[in-house]
């Protein structure tokens, strides 16, 4: 591990990350489903389904009130992986290239927290130079045996050429 990055924590190497594979590399801090941000999200989206914003009608429902967008969960990741994972040595970049896998396992209902739980499946350097990672994310709804989603997810770091 290097120096500290401008949050304050500890920067790692490629090589630290390949040393890192198989392991937890990184917890969350809780994120509160607010029934606003839920309202705001379905703004966003335009998903006004009943089940996320009349919280009268969803009581009616096995949910017992108003759940989370499940890409409202999903897209929490970003959040969660900022402040979850290690900073990697001089990274100009980071690229979002997709999931694996996605699956929602449990609703997330409203006025629960949730956070994301990060294991690091694979560390790939490609011919381009660009570092290719793999996590294994779960997130954990408060309280909850029942993880709100999982997924496999991948990303590109690119990084700053050596003697630049």
């Amino acid at each position: 591990m290097d120096a500290l990055d401008q949050s304050g924590k500890p920067q790692v190497t490629v090589d630290d990350l390949q040393q890192m594979v198989g392991q937890e590399v990184g917890i969350s801090r809780w994120h509160a489903m607010s029934q606003d941000v839920i309202d705001r999200f379905a703004d966003v989206t335009e998903d006004h389904n009943f089940i996320h914003v009349d919280p009268e009608r969803a009581a009616d429902t096995p949910f017992g009130g108003t759940i989370a967008h499940g890409f409202l969960t999903l897209s929490m990741l970003s959040i969660f992986a900022y402040e979850a994972l290690p900073p990697l040595k001089d990274r100009t970049m980071g690229i979002n290239l997709g999931f694996d896998r996605v699956r929602f396992s449990a609703p997330v209902p409203s006025g629960r927290r949730i956070r994301g739980r990060f294991v690091l499946d694979k560390v790939r350097v490609r011919p381009s130079g660009y570092t290719e990672m793999s996590y294994g994310v779960t997130v954990e709804i408060e309280d909850m045996a029942k993880p709100a989603l999982t997924a496999q997810w991948k990303t590109i770091a690119v990084l700053e050429p050596e003697g630049a």
